[in-house]
């Protein structure tokens, strides 16, 4: 995936977005292979002011990337599973950085609640998801325990759903 945004640490200023930035996001998130030329037509704006746009949203941080939505079935990843953590306090850091090493490791959250990690993964068949688990997870020294809850069946939902915002204003 390639990455946007790379600021060496800094996270650049929010800039609010405007109806046109947002209908480019949805484009964007619903065809990440959108011409500029395409996108300038869908927004009714030139190209240039869609290019400038992309961008700014890109150097901004708010494009982080973009990526191809796989079937994970399809791909040789049959098996799938959320996997609950709880950790040393002030362990965060060191723990994130074990699990994007992960073969599989697809999402990674820092979470609120009765654990503290929410980690994705996929992988071959549960014989291999086993072994991720108890092998290569709870040999990190800061994993205190885990649970683990497969997926039987997922269903990606349309990129950007809208949602209303705090301030009342029109979805987002």
């Amino acid at each position: 995936m390639a990455e946007g945004g790379d600021h060496g640490g800094r996270v650049p200023p929010s800039r609010a977005l405007d109806p046109i930035d947002r209908d480019i996001l949805r484009i964007l998130q619903t065809d990440g292979r959108a011409s500029i030329r395409s996108v300038a037509e869908r927004v009714h704006v030139s190209r240039a002011n869609a290019y400038a746009r992309i961008n700014r949203l890109i150097h901004d941080g708010v494009i982080r990337g973009f990526s191809a939505r796989v079937d994970h079935e399809r791909a040789g990843q049959g098996a799938s599973a959320y996997i609950t953590l709880k950790i040393v306090q002030n362990s965060w850091r060191t723990v994130r950085e074990q699990l994007e090493a992960l073969p599989g490791a697809a999402h990674i959250a820092l979470v609120s609640g009765d654990f503290d990690v929410l980690l994705l993964v996929h992988a071959p068949d549960n014989r291999t998801l086993r072994e991720l688990v108890l092998t290569r997870l709870q040999a990190i020294p800061e994993v205190l325990s885990t649970r683990t809850l497969l997926v039987f069946e997922e269903t990606d939902l349309h990129p950007m759903t809208p949602t209303l915002s705090t301030s009342g204003e029109e979805p987002v």
